[in-house]
């Protein structure tokens, strides 16, 4: 999403894997961090990985969002929902706001404000590592082994796993992850 020093970063379903990747990340970068969660419990463990603002994501995150900035919005959305969350995404994106759809779990389809967009001057933008060519996505690996990996080596980063399952165990896994009850990444072993 381009995120620079100094701006700010809506993270949604910040306990997800991605979601504390990000935290940690945009933190590295200089930026502040606002999650949303469903839950309190993923909020104030995502404060330890360098969560700025905690923000529960029930039908008042948008204003949560706006107050905390003092209305000027998210610089860059990490949409790790999708589009029950869309509408507030649209109100809360800052002047020349970058909205980054990375999951879509809620649903994949919904409404968008041109209009919106427009004034605000934004930006929507897809991604997915799985579609990409095999080039790129040797590209993306050498470029996380250079300017990431000695981050962790050096405790700047840390990784986030919430339980290792035995493969044989992987519809307990996919059961925990549709219960909401992960905080991180749930790796699996064979």
């Amino acid at each position: 999403g381009g995120l620079g020093r100094g701006e700010v970063v809506l993270i949604h379903a910040v306990g997800s894997g991605v979601g504390t990747a990000a935290v940690q990340l945009a933190r590295r970068a200089g930026a502040r961090t606002l999650g949303t969660s469903r839950t309190l419990s993923k909020l104030e463990r995502a404060l330890r990985l360098g969560l700025d603002v905690p923000i529960l994501g029930d039908g008042h995150w948008p204003d949560r969002v706006l107050e905390h900035t003092a209305g000027h919005g998210a610089d860059v959305i990490l949409d790790l929902v999708g589009a029950p969350y869309l509408p507030g995404n649209q109100r809360v994106m800052a002047e020349r706001g970058r909205h980054m759809v990375v999951g879509v779990p809620g649903g994949p389809t919904g409404a968008i404000d041109l209009r919106r967009l427009m004034t605000r001057r934004g930006r929507i933008q897809g991604t997915v590592l799985r579609a990409r060519p095999l080039e790129e996505k040797a590209a993306l690996c050498r470029a996380f082994r250079e300017e990431v990996l000695p981050d962790f080596r050096r405790g700047v980063l840390e990784p986030v796993v919430d339980r290792v399952i035995s493969a044989e165990q992987v519809q307990e896994a996919h059961r925990l992850m549709e219960r909401n009850e992960t905080f991180g990444k749930i790796v699996l072993t064979w």
